[in-house]
């Protein structure tokens, strides 16, 4: 209903309605609010406005559709607040609510793919809106764990705590789950045991004198002549394989400057049986999941043929 006739210019709340497109009782309330000022009275005492609460409106209403609260777009109206210092501020906040929105998508598609039970999604959504400070954290405390009062190489050492996850805000669900299940790895008392006991023999070794670092070189060597063994089908317990582990021990003797005897096939495979555990590398597939870095190319079959073939040499 209108609250009147209009004047020349001036509108009634139903011309407003009709204008802008907003409900009477809408505009009412800005009316009652102040947000919008009547310019007079008609005679029979209805309110009327001028052109310039055409105007108002439409930037009142933009305001809120865009989530400003009536305080800001009050200010804004009484010029106490720059307009584009609050669309500033506000679309810095839709950045955060946006990256809020695809983080919860991102966390029901892993739980849709898991099947995750409440509780589950429950950890889930609280692990995964950590901030990358927190994240930082929670590696910082693996490797304080892992680490902490041991001389282990110092290589290794900062490779872990230089490699944090990065969530990114538009993550996808394979994302987060891998970052939820790296979270339940760093904080699996087994896992942390495994690799406290890599570290310890680091130590050791390093107290008896290696302090060479990770060996690339050495590791490529051996994926490259154990990945052709594999390839051409060498059982590692056959005597087909003895000229590749000849060859191999050859190159950890001149590395770590042993002799290449029996005491060395022991050591070897007691260095390789410390660093078994298949965790680390899903350790570092699950990092490399989460940051979309190259994935890294997997040394398990490698490593279980090395096993077997010195195992069935030393007599274990």
């Amino acid at each position: 209903m209108d609250d009147g006739d209009t004047s020349y210019s001036h509108f009634t709340i139903g011309d407003l309605a009709r204008r802008t497109g907003l409900p009477v009782r809408t505009i009412r309330f800005y009316a009652d609010e102040g947000v919008v000022p009547e310019t007079g009275r008609t005679p029979a005492g209805y309110r009327v406005y001028d052109v310039d609460a055409v105007a108002r409106l439409d930037l009142v209403r933009t305001l809120r559709d865009l989530g400003v609260d009536l305080p800001t777009v009050r200010r804004v109206l009484a010029r106490e607040a720059a307009l584009a210092e609050v669309a500033a501020a506000h679309a810095e906040a839709l950045d955060v609510q946006i990256r809020t929105l695809r983080l919860r998508r991102a966390v029901l598609g892993a739980v849709a793919a898991r099947g995750a039970s409440h509780q589950e999604m429950d950890l889930m959504h609280r692990i995964a809106r950590m901030s990358d400070a927190e994240r930082r954290r929670m590696i910082e405390d693996f490797a304080d764990s892992v680490f902490g009062g041991v001389d282990a190489n110092p290589e290794l050492v900062e490779m872990v705590r230089a490699a944090t996850p990065e969530l990114p805000d538009d993550a996808t669900a394979e994302q987060v789950e891998a970052w939820i299940e790296l979270a339940e790895l760093t904080q699996d008392p087994d896992f942390r045991a495994s690799v406290r006991r890599m570290a310890e023999y680091q130590a050791a070794e390093r107290a008896a004198g290696d302090t060479t670092g990770l060996h690339h070189e050495l590791t490529a060597v051996v994926r490259e002549r154990i990945g052709r063994a594999v390839a051409d089908g060498v059982d590692p317990e056959s005597a087909a394989a003895d000229p590749v582990i000849a060859e191999l021990a050859a190159r950890y003797a001149g590395t770590f400057g042993k002799p290449d005897d029996a005491a060395l096939r022991e050591w070897l495979w007691r260095r390789l049986e410390v660093a078994a555990d298949p965790r680390v590398e899903r350790y570092w597939r699950l990092l490399a999941a989460i940051n979309r870095w190259p994935e890294p190319e997997s040394l398990g079959p490698v490593f279980d043929w090395f096993l077997r073939a010195l195992r069935v040499r030393i007599g274990r």
